[in-house]
This record gives structure tokens, sequence and C-alpha cells, in this order.
């Protein structure tokens, strides 16, 4: 089983800058498709970003403002956040999914949300 655990979420002014990191419990996960997706309250989970064997694809809402990246030494995924805007107010989820990435030999399409192993999440809030 594979236990994802995000931190470095918190609040910021719009402008600013946040880090969040996910670290993986197994060696499997950062071999996997993995990505980071989000969730604000009323609305539906989507995808932000995703990362496989350096193959990095985003929303068009964050293109030029956020970077996913990988630690395999650390079992570690990031995405660092800059020039954050109220609307990337959500909870951030980092998501894994080994099938996917050994059927496919890449990372589904950035709409896919459903994959195999989620972590528990981290807020982001992000004020005008």
């Amino acid at each position: 089983q594979v236990q994802l655990v995000e931190s470095g979420g918190g609040s910021v002014q719009a402008g600013g800058s946040l880090r969040l990191s996910c670290a993986a419990s197994t060696f499997t996960a950062m071999r996997s498709c993995m990505g980071w997706f989000r969730q604000a309250p009323g609305k539906e989970r989507e995808g932000v970003a995703t990362f496989y064997r350096g193959d990095v694809r985003y929303a068009d809402s964050v293109k030029g403002r956020f970077t996913i990246s990988q630690d395999n030494a650390q079992n570690t995924l990031y995405l660092q956040m800059n020039s954050l805007k109220p609307e990337d107010s959500a909870k951030y989820y980092c998501a894994a999914d080994y099938s996917r990435a050994v059927v496919l030999g890449s990372c589904p399409s950035i709409d896919i949300i459903d994959y195999q192993y989620r972590g528990q999440g981290t807020q982001v809030t992000v004020s005008s």
C-alpha cells in the first residue's frame, strides 16, 4: 500500500509563493505517474500538474506559475507555486498511479483525477 503525505500548505497573500511537498512511503510511488490535484469548496476536483519520468503537464490555469518536480532520492514530489491568486485557494492533494504509468508509458491527461493512491491533502488559502 502506498502512502502519500502532503505538507507545505498555508495562507498567503495574492502574488505570494508556497512550496508543497508530498512524501511517498515506497519507491514504487516514485516510479508511478504522480500528480497534484486540488478541490475548492463547492467545486469539482481538478488536475493541477503531473509528472512521469521527467514528462510534466500542467493545467492551463497554472502554466507559467507552478512547477512540479520530483526527488527520487527523497521519495518526494514537490509543487512550487508562484504568483498565487485567490482562485488557487483549495485543498491540494498528491496522488500516484502505478498501473496507468505501466500501461500508458506516461501519465493520463490532466483531466483524469481518479488515481490509485491519494494523500489526505493540504490546505492552500490565498487572500486578495
